[in-house]
């Protein structure tokens, strides 16, 4: 199975509805004519079997008819992070060799400064989405379940991302996997507020639920009161979210009562335990938590969504889904000590783009290399405790310390910089940079802030800085972060 076959599974259902969005209602039946047109449109536009095409779109029923139909056409979808800087989206498009961009008028407006030669720009207005519309009858290509469907980009440990390829197979057993420990049906409402460029919220909140044949209820982006409001008023089922969601909400002095929802997803971070209890204490809902990376899919882990859950924990593999921890040696550590958390099965990527030394050190033997910390206890559920690779989640988005510390020392009066993550009871952690000015300047927080504000996403500026004429290292040169913690 493709992913652009994943609504007809619903044949016999096509009146059934698949999006709502903004008070309109998209069945299965619109959904499966849409993404055909979308998909004769890039083929008249030119695009081949194996292109890369871009997608720079909010949440919105045309993301879904634009990454279905590219992935109909033979091509492979290249979502972009809309909180990147314009440095970051250009070098994506370049090392991607995307040859299509998708945008909407606002966003476009917004992407004068990107290096746009090259590129064929679909600006998906209302000229556009006519010729859509008048778009004719076209062969599609032959495209095989374990042809590429995706690119997605995460962060790079040096300073550069790289793109992580998955296939159909990839992402369908993903999609199955859940299916088979959640006994969520046809009947079950998807609340689709999380970005649908993040691997979480567009594996959980679009391709589960059009598996499934259910409602997929679209917001374009996350405001406490309206998703309230929404969760009282369009029936939501299922929810998906970050920590940050859940402790937002939390924050509500509304008392309100939701009908219909059933559980709620936590990912992209670790949720605390008394946001935990207290979320399920106010709303009389579950909260369910995973553990997952773009390069699987992106879920490794799920607490048991019948049956007892564990606190803290990640809870334990999908179906299908090996996981354990291991010490630097490639030996597995016992039960309750802590190691490398490695994953195979079929959801794992096939490798990084044009990276072939990354990808054998990610991908030994098969098993993926998380480079988290994590220990297993005794009923085989697993905790996280920390990340090898320094990685820093804010809100739900990845930030590595040596893309940003590289970004700093591009300053004229940046000798040296470190950058760790900091506990915050709303984010999860935040970014405190240690800088070490070159001799004869004297940078301050503000010139910094607005330095790299032209230069890395919102998520990814720190918020503290600190300035010292010297950093803690070890015998080897090393800056040594835990002391800086």
């Amino acid at each position: 199975m493709k992913v652009f076959e994943l609504h007809k599974r619903n044949a016999p259902h096509t009146q059934r509805t698949a999006l709502r969005y903004h008070g309109e209602t998209i069945t299965y039946a619109d959904l499966e004519h849409n993404v055909e047109q979308y998909a004769r449109y890039f083929i008249k536009m030119g695009l081949k079997p194996g292109d890369r095409a871009a997608i720079a779109l909010p949440n919105c029923p045309g993301f879904i008819y634009t990454y279905l139909g590219i992935t109909r056409a033979g091509g492979i979808v290249v979502p972009l992070n809309l909180l990147q800087a314009p440095r970051e989206l250009a070098f994506m498009l370049q090392d991607s060799g995307s040859r299509f961009l998708i945008v909407n008028p606002e966003i476009g407006q917004h992407m004068g400064r990107l290096p746009l030669r090259g590129l064929t720009v679909v600006l998906l207005d209302d000229k556009c989405r006519q010729e859509i519309a008048d778009s004719p009858q076209v062969s599609f290509p032959d495209v095989t379940d374990f042809s590429t469907c995706t690119f997605l980009y995460t962060s790079g440990t040096t300073g550069q991302p790289k793109a992580a390829m998955l296939t159909h197979a990839n992402l369908i057993a993903n999609v199955k996997a859940m299916e088979d420990v959640s006994g969520f049906t046809s009947e079950d409402n998807f609340l689709a507020v999380l970005p649908m460029f993040h691997s979480f919220g567009w594996a959980t909140s679009v391709l589960f639920p059009l598996y499934l044949g259910g409602a997929i209820t679209i917001l374009d982006s996350f405001k406490p009161k309206e998703i309230l409001q929404v969760l009282v008023d369009e029936g939501v089922t299922i929810f998906c979210g970050v920590p940050s969601m859940f402790s937002l909400l939390l924050k509500s002095r509304r008392q309100v009562v939701f009908p219909k929802l059933r559980f709620a997803f936590s990912g992209g971070d670790s949720i605390s335990g008394e946001n935990l209890v207290e979320f399920e204490k106010k709303f009389n809902t579950p909260i369910v938590e995973g553990y997952g990376l773009s390069e699987a899919s992106p879920i490794v882990c799920l607490n048991p969504i019948q049956g007892t859950r564990k606190i803290r924990s990640v809870g334990v593999p999908l179906p299908g889904v090996e996981a354990k921890v291991i010490d630097d040696e490639g030996r597995e550590m016992p039960f309750g000590e802590i190691g490398e958390l490695i994953a195979r099965g079929p959801n794992i990527m096939q490798g990084y783009f044009n990276r072939e030394e990354e990808t054998l050190s990610a991908l030994q033997g098969g098993w993926l290399h998380t480079g988290d910390l994590a220990y297993q206890d005794q009923d085989g559920f697993f905790f996280i405790v920390g990340r090898k690779k320094e990685l820093i989640i804010n809100a739900g988005f990845n930030v590595y310390p040596r893309e940003v510390e590289l970004a700093l020392e591009e300053h004229p009066g940046v000798a040296e910089a470190a950058v760790i993550g900091v506990p915050h009871p709303l984010k999860g952690q935040v970014i405190k940079a240690f800088v070490i000015p070159d001799e004869g300047h004297n940078p301050d927080k503000q010139e910094l802030f607005y330095f790299l504000k032209d230069r890395l996403a919102g998520y990814k500026l720190p918020e503290a800085f600190v300035f010292t004429s010297e950093l803690p290292r070890g015998a080897s040169g090393k800056i040594l972060k835990r002391l800086l913690q």
